[in-house]
């Protein structure tokens, strides 16, 4: 039921209508904060370069990030929205070796490669760039000497693997072997995928090397270490503060609090590689930094090719809030290490303010697999001949919010046909429609009767919740507030059966065209709040209505942007039914098959800076 609260806030807002509603914020690039209004910097993982994403690897960090920020967009919020790939580390190397080309020509292929899928999927990132910029290795060096002046980089010996047939160290993903922790059989030298652990090389039980199953030795190397216990009370002020006024998925919090709760340890910083930036510090020349202490400090060099006044969001904490979308493996490199390492630096930079990490989602009742053919990759959904904004919708839909989840086909089918055909689809097009055909296209006076101003409070209830799970990063629930508008619209042509009223009398027809009316207003409210994502579906709602793009502002409360007189544009079906037979095709071209394994082809199970 609805309070007498709610429906007097309906009626009012109903009166004032949009002379309350501000015009959406032209953007200007570089987009730069802005004193005294919210300035949100929004982070996804940066993913790794050395393979295609899958659908997973997807949701898990690009499409949550750019749902969010288009709603930062149509909320005036003053955000910039930043990524790029990861191209350093034993992957890329692995890699480019597997396949017989430099890392260079990896990262260029799979640059290109990411840059079309996430075109495809409709990313509207402000900067996309690459972690072998010059700025990125230029920032690094920089804030790893302020790090080392201030005390908080220290030496060690370290024991590590040593292959004597490929003479060199088996660092990270040049090894595997068993798990000390989980008995995970194929553990990588750096992190286990079973269990989501860091470990040492040296700790993996009957390791192998990675490119000729050689058994390895132990040999000891000196590396650099980044002192985090040092860092660890300034570290704990700030993290307590963000945990208490931030938005903090639920996983965050518990895997950055288990670090916590265990004692932050000294972080090796180096690696015994050839492909990464090089450390600057002398008798450690020959080595590159760990991808882990190098890949976060990406985001700043990112903005730092975006514009030359990147210091301007990444040293201003006051007024800048960033938050990261990344899948939860990545936690505590984006909750702990990086933090630290901007705080060891003592520049003044911005820190972590807000994070959202995704469980996994995995495909029908297995997991996404490049080698053995299962699941949809990014570089394939373009060829089902479904567009890109049906898995946007979907994806959303299921986002691994709290648990793990799964793409499914027949689940698929069923939200394509019932949620957007049957539901969202048929109300927008029935209600446009209607006002094409008996009125000429144009809006009429909208005359709300004491039903109707129960739906408009109805719809500005959905609307406030929205705006309420969206501020806490809640995209997954978002998306079934603008289903229930739409079935909230749906319901009220049922009840009042414009049809017939048109039929009727002039009052009766009057009537139909208040209603019909009142539901284009709906339309328009819909997609507005379908853009973040469904942002081709958005504008094609938005032009069938002919509506001012300058009106593409989230409301607090459901208004009329639609006035009497107003000529809508031509309507048009938004969603086609997908077939039965379809899904059937689908399963079985995704279901997996067996091809030839190349030795380094475990690469290609992990994507998205590991997971």
């Amino acid at each position: 039921s609805v309070t007498e609260e709610e429906l007097s806030a309906a009626k009012k807002c109903w009166r004032d209508g949009v002379a309350k509603l501000p015009e959406l914020r032209e953007r200007k690039h570089p987009i730069l904060p802005v004193p005294g209004e919210r300035n949100i910097m929004i982070c996804s993982a940066e993913p790794y370069v050395n393979n295609v994403p899958h659908l997973g690897n997807i949701i898990g960090c690009v499409l949550s990030g750019d749902a969010f920020s288009r709603y930062c967009r149509l909320r005036n919020y003053n955000s910039v929205y930043l990524c790029g790939t990861d191209e350093y580390g034993t992957a890329t190397e692995n890699k480019a070796l597997e396949d017989g080309v430099t890392p260079q020509e990896i990262c260029d292929k799979y640059y290109k490669l990411h840059t079309e899928i996430y075109d495809w999927f409709n990313i509207s990132f402000d900067r996309f760039s690459r972690t072998t910029s010059t700025e990125h290795t230029e920032i690094v060096q920089d804030i790893f000497w302020k790090l080392y002046n201030n005390g908080y980089i220290i030496k060690d010996w370290v024991d590590q693997l040593h292959c004597d047939n490929c003479n060199r160290i088996l660092a990270d993903r040049f090894v595997s072997g068993i798990c000390p922790l989980c008995s995970y059989d194929d553990a990588r030298g750096d992190q286990c995928d079973g269990c989501g652990k860091l470990i040492n090389a040296v700790e993996l039980i009957n390791p192998k090397c990675k490119s000729c199953t050689n058994i390895p030795k132990v040999k000891a190397t000196q590396h650099l270490f980044l002192d985090l216990p040092k860092l660890e009370s300034e570290f704990r002020q700030h993290i307590d503060k963000v945990f208490d006024n931030g938005i903090w998925s639920q996983n965050a919090k518990v895997i950055t609090n288990s670090w916590i709760r265990d004692g932050l340890k000294p972080r090796c910083i180096t690696r015994d590689l050839k492909w990464g930036i090089p450390v600057p510090l002398e008798g450690f020349t020959d080595k590159v930094f760990y991808v882990w202490f190098e890949i976060t400090i990406g985001y700043v060099s990112i903005a730092a090719t975006y514009t030359k006044d990147w210091e301007k969001w990444w040293k201003n904490p006051n007024e800048v809030e960033l938050i990261h979308f990344l899948g939860k493996d990545n936690v505590p490199f984006h909750s702990v290490i990086f933090p630290c390492t901007l705080l060891g630096a003592n520049d003044n930079f911005t820190l972590i303010s807000h994070m959202s990490a995704t469980e996994f989602l995995n495909y029908e009742d297995t997991k996404f697999s490049k080698s053995r053919g299962v699941g949809v990759f990014g570089d394939n959904a373009q060829d089902t001949g479904i567009p890109a904004d049906i898995f946007r919708f979907y994806l959303l839909f299921v986002r691994p919010e709290a648990q793990d989840t799964a793409f499914s086909w027949d689940d698929f089918l069923l939200k394509n046909n019932s949620e957007l055909l049957n539901n969202l689809g048929n109300f927008i097009n029935r209600g446009l429609a209607f006002v094409s055909s008996s009125f000429n296209g144009t809006i009429q006076e909208i005359n709300l009767t004491s039903e109707d101003l129960q739906t408009v409070a109805l719809i500005s209830r959905e609307l406030t919740i929205y705006i309420q799970n969206m501020e806490q990063a809640k995209l997954r629930d978002s998306i079934r507030n603008v289903l229930s508008i739409s079935r909230l619209g749906n319901e009220m042509m049922q009840v009042n059966k414009p049809w017939v009223l048109v039929e009727g009398t002039p009052d009766e027809k009057a009537r139909a065209g208040s209603v019909v009316s009142l539901a284009a207003n709906i339309a328009w409210l819909i997609g507005v709040l379908l853009q973040p994502y469904m942002p081709s579906t958005s504008e094609i709602i938005c032009t069938q209505l002919n509506g001012n793009p300058k009106n593409m502002v989230i409301p607090t409360q459901f208004i009329p942007v639609l006035k009497t007189g107003h000529k809508i544009g031509k309507p048009t079906p938004l969603f086609q039914k997908i077939e039965a037979s379809l899904i059937e095709k689908m399963k079985k071209k995704f279901q997996g098959k067996q091809e030839k394994v190349g030795r380094n082809d475990f690469l290609s199970e992990t994507l998205c800076v590991k997971y």
